[in-house]
């Protein structure tokens, strides 16, 4: 379990990821789920996090690229307890620099139950569990 318990009043923290061959499908993901990530709080490595600000407005807090230590950075929040959920759009068929540090992220989430998408289809039910936090959040009891 994580060092640090979160309270329902805590905003989500959401970490949005995607290898340049997926950061086409990250960006129409939060395209279509713009409204609810409105209501989290987004942390992305550099060039994943300016390209959903520069084409969606959204505020973002940036962490490095991911091979400079990037998924590192965000590894190290979710230790903290700080992050509610990732997601990792991930390139299977790209070998990876820094697969090291993608498969401690991985691990990561594993070990402190951090809900994680690596795909878009995975994603698409992520964003029902991120839609609750956000109502908790909200003091909304209502069922989706």
């Amino acid at each position: 379990m994580s060092a640090v318990t979160k309270t329902v009043k805590d905003k989500p923290l959401v970490a949005l990821i995607a290898h340049d061959n997926r950061k086409k499908d990250m960006l129409g993901f939060v395209h279509q789920h713009i409204s609810l990530f409105r209501e989290c709080r987004l942390i992305a490595t550099l060039a994943t996090g300016k390209l959903i600000n520069q084409e969606t407005n959204l505020q973002l807090e940036y962490c490095l690229p991911g091979p400079l230590g990037g998924d590192q950075q965000i590894g190290a929040r979710i230790a903290l307890g700080d992050i509610s959920a990732v997601i990792f759009l991930r390139d299977p068929l790209t070998v990876q620099p820094h697969e090291p540090d993608v498969t401690a992220l991985l691990r990561l989430c594993d070990v402190h139950l951090i809900p994680l998408a690596t795909n878009i289809s995975s994603a698409h039910i992520l964003i029902t569990w991120i839609h609750e936090q956000v109502k908790e959040y909200r003091g909304d009891k209502q069922v989706i």
